[in-house]
């Protein structure tokens, strides 16, 4: 049996500002309740010192009450080793709304944990026998735990029970990463034109010297069908002015390229 959201725990998110998603997201899964006593002892396991002292916010001091109520005949101590993997993912559970945050601030999506220094390598441990391996460093004197990955934050997330919030979240990376791409092709576009502009401009200029100096016609006839091409049409690129010459994109390009080495040879002498 997998957990199973509260009821009353579906929201719509598409209007929220990245913060209150990620209070929505905290929100779901401390609203989760476990099917299998076995769970509810391993997520109270996981909440460690918030389950008795001071939780990190209401939401989890709520849950640290609601999983104290354990069925008659359910075992009440944790252990990792030989804990099946649904104990395991909700004691994963009950560490981060603990110890974990997320951020989505400047479009990136951060997911850590912030535990004692000696239980940064046992977590990282952990985490990878789950299937979702972490970075690990020490940072004034505490050991932090790191995802940077979205496809491991969002693994991490499903597997511990989002719903709503999480579907809002895997949207908003979706349009990012196509806005992102679409900014990138935007900017190689402008590149390649500005890139176009200029060789266009060395290479009239280039025609221009050689005719003023009488050298144009002493040049190949596909030098010359090229540099008037290129006089005709200045804006086209090397693809149509192959196109309009009959000629290979190669050649037209080895032209150009010649009329710019003769005309800079001249300015040489």
């Amino acid at each position: 049996m997998s957990p199973r959201p509260a009821p009353g725990s579906a929201t719509t998110f598409a209007d929220l500002p990245a913060r209150e998603i990620v209070e929505a997201l905290r929100a779901e899964l401390a609203a989760v309740d476990p099917g299998r006593p076995c769970c509810r002892v391993a997520e109270r396991a996981g909440l460690g010192a918030a389950a008795t002292g001071r939780a990190p916010s209401a939401v989890v001091a709520r849950l640290a009450v609601r999983l104290e109520r354990i069925p008659d005949g359910g075992a009440r101590a944790f252990s990792w080793d030989g804990a099946p993997d649904h104990c395991r993912i909700a004691w994963a559970r009950g560490r981060f709304l603990a110890r974990g945050s997320l951020s989505l601030a400047a479009g990136r999506t951060h997911l850590e944990f912030v535990v004692d220094a000696d239980e940064a390598p046992v977590l990282v441990a952990r985490l990878a026998e789950l299937g979702l391996p972490a970075r690990q460093r020490l940072r004034r004197g505490a050991g932090v735990i790191t995802w940077k990955g979205t496809a491991t934050v969002l693994r991490f997330l499903q597997l511990a029970g989002a719903g709503a919030a999480l579907l809002e979240l895997e949207a908003r990376m979706v349009a990012r990463e196509l806005r992102a791409e679409l900014n990138r092709q935007l900017n190689a576009e402008t590149a390649n034109l500005h890139r176009g502009i200029a060789a266009a401009a060395r290479q009239l200029a280039a025609v221009a010297e050689l005719e003023a100096a009488g050298r144009l016609a002493e040049m190949s006839s596909t030098a010359r069908g090229v540099a008037r091409a290129r006089v005709e049409t200045p804006e086209a690129t090397l693809t149509e002015l192959a196109q309009r010459l009959g000629l290979g994109r190669s050649a037209v390009q080895r032209a150009l390229e010649l009329l710019e080495r003769e005309a800079l040879r001249r300015e040489v002498r």
